[in-house]
């Protein structure tokens, strides 16, 4: 099972789990977790291979979203919480859209901060330069090379370097695994792009989310019924980290509406 952190609210019955990104690890929610503690009960995910989810069995074919969906919903079942709200974070978000996709009624939900709805042009060469770079360039420093491009900016510092930090942790076998994902990516993502999700999603993104943001703005637009979007001024992809104060605050309201 994923290695999982819960910090309870006794005085609350409702809980917001938290989904990092590819690379990442549930170090990465530090910021929000004293602000978020005092009105609900918070459950942490290691995904599998990142973090202290280091040990699970390794499944013969290809890792899917499904599989890791899988993941998600054996601590939910474990732990008897039957619904929550989700927080994500980049490719967290992607897996926030299928857990809804499978199971629409246990998410209350979705907060997809530098959320992957689409492949811009700039994206997709991003990936193809990745397949072309991923045999020659070690794992750790190919990931360490896109988060500069992702979070090239001197105000993003800091977020990049907590996610070159916690990839370290990363395994060559684990960053293939997880990169072949990728692959069946484009058709994900156009599926969800016309496809109208059962829970309220919120989009937080920062204005200087470089390869991300426009096509937020345009699935958003296509389907507003459920949909909210807020643009953080002088951030860029990593909005928890970045700007955790503002961050904390529309999210914490958008619970509350």
């Amino acid at each position: 099972m994923l290695h999982y952190k819960i910090i309870e609210n006794n005085s609350s019955t409702e809980w917001v789990t938290f989904l990092h990104g590819a690379g990442g690890s549930s170090a990465i929610w530090f910021k929000q977790i004293k602000a978020f503690s005092e009105k609900y009960n918070l459950l942490l995910l290691d995904l599998r291979g990142h973090g202290k989810s280091q040990n699970l069995e390794v499944p013969k074919e290809n890792y899917t979203f499904p599989l890791l969906c899988n993941d998600v919903f054996q601590v939910l079942d474990f732990l008897k919480i039957k619904t929550s709200h989700f927080v994500g974070i980049s490719l967290g978000t992607l897996i926030i859209r299928h857990l809804e996709e499978i199971q629409p009624n246990r998410v209350k939900t979705m907060v997809l901060g530098g959320a992957i709805t689409a492949l811009s042009n700039p994206s997709k060469l991003l990936l193809f330069s990745a397949h072309i770079l991923k045999p020659i360039l070690p794992s750790t420093l190919l990931y360490k090379v896109f988060a500069n491009i992702i979070l090239p900016l001197r105000n993003h510092k800091e977020s990049r370097t907590i996610f070159i930090q916690e990839s370290k942790r990363l395994t060559k076998q684990e960053f293939s695994r997880w990169f072949m994902l990728t692959k069946n990516l484009q058709s994900r993502m156009d599926y969800f792009f016309k496809t109208q999700a059962v829970s309220p999603s919120f989009y937080i993104m920062g204005d200087q989310d470089f390869f991300f943001l426009e096509t937020v703005k345009k699935m958003v637009v296509n389907n507003p019924a459920n949909n909210q979007l807020a643009v953080i001024k002088n951030c860029g992809h990593v909005t928890n980290i970045e700007h955790a104060e503002e961050f904390n605050k529309l999210v914490l309201n958008y619970f509350r509406a």
